[in-house]
């Protein structure tokens, strides 16, 4: 019982925060199993990224700033990048700018329940540790998601050279974000709380707009207007 408990805690924040994320899309859902998929490669790329990460720490040394910005964000944002580049950015279901959202914060959310889950089993976490990592690392890859999904979104519905100026803002935005993020949890032991609620409220209230804009930038936004009126 206690095994399954710490499992469900450690697996509910990616999946309603997934939920979330899929129930935004207004106006042409993604189908459900393609959603699934990416959020279950998120779980797989969690291994490349340790081993090497591993190596990193290896060759490089403990440095925090090192470590925040590169072998943490850096390695975990271009893998997350790399295979949702490859595997969606031409799918034909990629149909609107929501479209990177939706499949960034999955890729995204796959990597952070795995973090969770391994966290909660090998720590044997209560329930305050697991609510502060919903909170914070789970949902700060949520939003490190949205930002990755949006320049996307925008490179992928935008042609010629200002796509390519899209498509690298989508890998070092989140990379950024994300090594701010772990800079301020390794560099600040007492004081990291002061910092990092109102990092995470300005990615929150950066992300509620990026969500709104790209679902206005939708090609089926006057479809579903017509149908509106019409029924």
């Amino acid at each position: 019982m206690l095994v399954f408990s710490i499992i469900a805690s450690a697996l509910a924040p990616g999946l309603a925060l997934l939920t979330y994320f899929y129930l935004k899309d207004r106006y042409d859902q993604e189908p459900l199993h393609i959603v699934v998929k990416i959020f279950l490669l998120g779980f797989l790329i969690v291994f490349p990224v340790m081993i090497l990460q591993r190596g990193m720490i290896l060759w490089f040394g403990d440095n925090p700033v090192v470590n925040s910005l590169i072998i943490s964000a850096g390695v975990e944002e271009f893998l997350k990048w790399f295979v949702l580049y490859h595997l969606i950015f031409n799918h034909i279901e990629f149909d609107e700018p929501y479209d990177g959202i939706l499949y960034a914060t999955a890729i995204s959310l796959g990597f952070a329940t795995v973090e969770n889950v391994m966290y909660a089993w090998y720590s044997q976490a209560a329930f305050g540790p697991m609510m502060i990592r919903a909170l914070l690392p789970v949902s700060g890859h949520a939003m490190f998601g949205v930002i990755m999904g949006y320049y996307i979104g925008h490179a992928k519905f935008t042609d010629g050279k200002s796509s390519r100026g899209f498509l690298l803002l989508s890998l070092l935005l989140p990379w950024m974000w994300h090594g701010l993020y772990d800079l301020i949890l390794s560099m600040m032991t007492h004081y990291w709380l002061w910092f990092i609620i109102p990092l995470m409220v300005l990615l929150w209230y950066g992300g509620m707009g990026k969500i709104s804009r790209a679902n206005n930038r939708s090609p089926f936004r006057m479809i579903k207007r017509d149908e509106e009126v019409k029924t």
